[in-house]
């Protein structure tokens, strides 16, 4: 009988020491199985945000989801948004930047708006996390993202036409990741209008006649000066506001620039008597909005670009309303043989910026086929090198 109930007892410790294993490996596979769920669930998620055949409302349903503290609907979403505008809250660009408070809001974002008229301290109120997210010119953008920056890049876009077609293109959800990095996040990219050649002097009407010509360049960007003494020009560093006043007071003799720029810094006053306009759009300007990413999650980005190309055929209308009739007489003819001698140049300019790591590959490469989709005929489709 004591053999029996100490059998016994040597038994039930062990079926009670080996209890608590049984249950740990009864468990495990239920974990497993509901980190699978989850993990499903979340996939299954981010693909309804990303889907651009469901409507605004769904998409916005599954974001909520996705992330419930910071964008649910118990949630108040707050942004404060920064924008460039020579004009401050008066400008062009503030106004345009409405549309996309009213779309922010749809989402359930509460919207600050300020103005900057210095893109420096934007982008440095942006870094510091004083602004949530900043609009600004697309080569200032560059220093944030090089694959959207790359979007400005010299003769990539011949056409508005073109920027139209590239911007679709972009919109492709697949292409998300190279709108990110580590810390920022495109929101948008919005076209600025063609960017053209303001001389003041007409005979000016070619690259090799700039040899020993003053041109403006941006003072934050020593890619820009090292181009233009490749030119045998001297490079004149400028910030964006103080380019045109610079190419107004004769300080330099050439000035690239948006072609809106033209009443709105009044430009025809660095052209007086005898400059001119160079006719053929050496880029397409852009105006772009960098957010953090923090602050917004791909999936919220991906919708707000689709916002910002919505908006194209409007903001290309708002351009040629300000930019105003602009007198023939300032239009410097180029031959077509030139034209394509040009071409060639940009082309070998973007290569070499390229392989200097300036300009994005995949944007580039991207850019070509646009060009070559609009027009097989051009001298770079048969063999690409971009």
């Amino acid at each position: 009988m004591r053999f029996y109930l100490k059998k016994m007892f040597i038994c039930g410790v062990f079926v009670f020491s080996i209890m608590p294993l049984q249950a740990s490996v009864a468990t495990e596979p239920q974990l497993a199985s509901s980190d699978s769920d989850k993990n499903s669930d979340k996939k299954s998620l981010q693909q309804r945000a990303m889907n651009q055949k469901l409507s605004f409302e769904q998409r916005i349903v599954a974001i909520k989801q996705l992330y419930p503290e910071q964008w649910g609907d118990s949630t108040q979403v707050k942004r404060r948004i920064c924008i460039w505008d020579i004009a401050g809250r008066s400008g062009p660009i503030f106004s345009l930047a409405q549309d996309q408070k009213a779309e922010l809001s749809q989402m359930g974002v509460q919207v600050e708006m300020e103005a900057y008229t210095s893109e420096s301290i934007l982008t440095e109120d942006l870094k510091a996390g004083r602004c949530d997210a900043a609009l600004m010119t697309g080569l200032k953008a560059r220093t944030f993202n090089k694959f959207s920056g790359t979007i400005d890049s010299v003769g990539a876009l011949p056409s508005t036409k073109h920027f139209k077609v590239l911007l679709k293109a972009l919109m492709d959800s697949r292409l998300a990741p190279k709108f990110e990095n580590d810390h920022y996040i495109v929101l948008g990219v919005a076209s600025a209008g063609a960017a053209y050649i303001f001389v003041n002097d007409r005979k000016i009407n070619s690259l090799t006649k700039a040899a020993g010509k003053r041109i403006a360049v941006l003072d934050y960007d020593q890619t820009q000066a090292k181009m233009v003494l490749k030119l045998g020009a001297t490079p004149i560093p400028s910030s964006l506001v103080g380019a045109p006043n610079k190419f107004n007071n004769g300080a330099v003799d050439v000035l690239p620039a948006p072609l809106v720029a033209y009443g709105f810094m009044e430009l025809y006053r660095g052209m007086e008597p005898d400059g001119g306009i160079i006719d053929y759009p050496f880029s397409q300007a852009s105006m772009q909005m960098i957010g953090l990413k923090d602050k917004f999650p791909r999936e919220v980005a991906q919708i707000i670009r689709e916002s910002f190309f919505k908006g194209f055929d409007h903001v290309i209308k708002q351009l040629k309303v300000q930019t105003g009739d602009i007198p023939s007489r300032w239009w410097i003819p180029i031959p077509d043989q030139e034209k394509q001698d040009y071409e060639v140049l940009m082309q070998q300019a973007r290569i070499e910026l390229r392989e200097a790591d300036y300009y994005d590959g995949v944007m580039l490469r991207i850019q070509r086929k646009v060009r070559c989709k609009l027009d097989a005929t051009r001298f770079e489709c048969p063999n690409p090198v971009e």
